[in-house]
């Protein structure tokens, strides 16, 4: 027992002396490590101090050089500046110089003034003298006269400037005449003219112009539920359209009034999908109306689309194409203004081919000459300004851009697609049938016609004939001879041109004849 005491108490030891022999040598490594580290910093240190060293030297070099620079750059601004005051200084005393010559030379030429305005002064004294000797000579003359021819100055004068007049009036009506029919002969542009008139013969449909939609029912029993109880259906529809719906006695019929052709295409197609569903009530119908809003809208793009893809037009700007598809739902004097830019797109197309332009570029611009008839609000602008300002701000070329604003004369033609453009807007409009005017209007533009007529002397008769198209005028054959028969009816034409507002274009025809009528017994 005493043994394994011993024992265990050896071990005991031996392994504290091994533990503390183990912390010796690991104190030593310990020193080791940090002698080491010491040694490595300091030569680290050592190392950095050094290399700081050449950078503070090569910076203070730095410096100099940079300071050196600055200071040539200083001087040659200096120097620079010196020169400018030296250029300065010689001028001022160039001009100096200069000044005091020319005081030098004006006080010389005050003296040669002075004699030359006292012989002025005495050449004006002869001057006047004679001029008065001259008037009295004049004035006995023209008394002399006087007593010849028995008239007095005034009637003399007045009579040769009437003479005058006559004459010059005569001369004026045969070089234009002339000139007229030297175009005619000689201008190949006029004969080409001649040929596109021919293009009027394209016939479309006539015009239908109306402000009401008529919305067939099934039955009578219906109106009560679209009028709504004390009348809060209708009153939602009107509101939320901005369509008058009148509900009559007409059977199985309500008619939508409005002068806006979109708006009461939006009631009507609203009107049918809510009689369909059969729910209306003013909640539906807000949802309703606002559902068929957005697709009159997707269909106007759609409509633009296929109309400029049918033409063969291509890079429109999307608002522009918008605007082309609008133009189904606008008229213009009854004709819907869609068709009617369709064709004049057509007829440009082919004018400018006969002239030899760019068909592609006139199709373009007889597309969007009216864009500015369809605006989403309402502007004072005239439309053919407002159209040429959007395709401006839409990237159109400046021939297109000037064709859309001058169609209707209000700025300047620029280029040869303007008077197509307008040629063959006025041919679309004019073309019979393609307008509807108001009965009275219409009666009153011919009475107008004949009227201007028989404002000048010697007019016997005045018919206007072909729908106001022609003015054919019958003179008295003592009152207007041959002449004046060709200067009346230049200026009839000039006072319709300036006085009246018409479609197309007036012919005016003088007819003059000689009667002799003898009785055989």
């Amino acid at each position: 027992m005493d043994n394994i005491i011993t024992i265990v108490i050896v071990g005991v030891v031996a392994l504290i002396a091994g533990f503390l022999i183990a912390k010796m040598l690991e104190k030593n490594n310990a020193s080791q490590v940090v002698r080491s580290a010491k040694k490595e910093s300091n030569a680290i240190l050592k190392e950095a101090n050094t290399e700081a060293e050449a950078i503070k030297k090569d910076k203070i070099l730095q410096a100099k050089e940079r300071f050196i620079e600055l200071k040539a750059e200083h001087e040659k601004v200096i120097t620079a500046r010196d020169k400018k005051i030296a250029e300065a200084e010689k001028r001022t005393r160039d001009k100096e110089s200069k000044v005091s010559s020319e005081l030098a030379r004006n006080k010389k030429l005050n003296g040669n003034l002075e004699q030359k305005l006292s012989e002025y002064d005495n050449r004006m004294a002869i001057l006047d003298k004679k001029k008065s000797e001259v008037e009295k000579l004049h004035r006995s003359q023209i008394e002399q006269l006087e007593v010849i021819s028995s008239l007095s100055a005034e009637d003399a004068k007045a009579q040769l400037l009437e003479s005058l007049k006559e004459e010059a009036k005569t001369d004026a009506m045969a070089f234009i005449q002339q000139s007229v029919e030297e175009s005619k002969l000689t201008a190949q542009q006029e004969a080409r003219k001649i040929v596109i008139n021919t293009i009027q013969r394209i016939g479309t449909e006539e015009a239908i112009e109306n402000c009401v939609s008529v919305f067939n029912l099934e039955s009578d029993d219906v109106k009560g539920r679209i009028i709504g109880r004390e009348g809060r259906n209708i009153r939602a529809i009107e509101a939320a359209t901005g369509v008058e719906i009148i509900v009559d006695d007409t059977p199985e019929a309500i008619i939508l009034s409005c002068f806006d052709s979109v708006r009461r295409e939006i009631a009507r197609l609203s009107m049918h999908k809510l009689v369909t569903d059969g729910r209306i009530h003013p909640a539906r119908i807000e949802e309703v109306v606002r559902k068929t809003r957005k697709q009159i809208e997707e269909e106007i793009i759609e409509v633009g689309k296929r109309t400029v893809i049918d033409l063969g037009i291509h890079g429109l700007h999307p608002e522009l194409i918008k605007a082309v598809g609008r133009m189904r739902y606008r008229s213009s004097y009854g004709q819907n203004l869609l068709h009617h830019s369709r064709e004049v797109a057509r007829l440009c197309g082919t004018m400018a081919s006969e002239l030899g332009l760019n068909a592609k570029l006139a199709k373009r611009a007889g597309l969007l000459h009216d864009i500015g008839k369809v605006p989403e609000k309402e502007t004072e602008t005239p439309h053919a300004i407002l159209g040429m300002q959007w395709a401006e701000k839409y990237g159109e070329k400046p021939e297109v851009c000037n064709a859309i604003g001058a169609h209707h004369d209000e700025i300047e033609m620029n280029s040869l697609l303007s008077p197509i453009v307008q040629v063959c807007d006025a041919i679309s409009g004019a073309r019979p049938g393609a307008r509807r005017q108001v009965l009275d209007s219409y009666i009153q533009r011919l009475k107008d016609l004949e009227n201007i007529a028989f404002g000048f002397n010697g007019v016997n008769k005045a018919y206007a004939i072909q729908a106001g198209r022609e003015l054919r005028v019958m003179v008295e054959s003592e009152k207007v001879s041959d002449e004046k028969a060709a200067q009346l009816s230049f200026e009839i034409s000039q006072k319709i041109q300036t006085d009246m507002t018409y479609p197309g274009q007036v012919k005016v025809t003088v007819i003059r004849e000689t009667r002799a009528v003898n009785i055989a017994k």
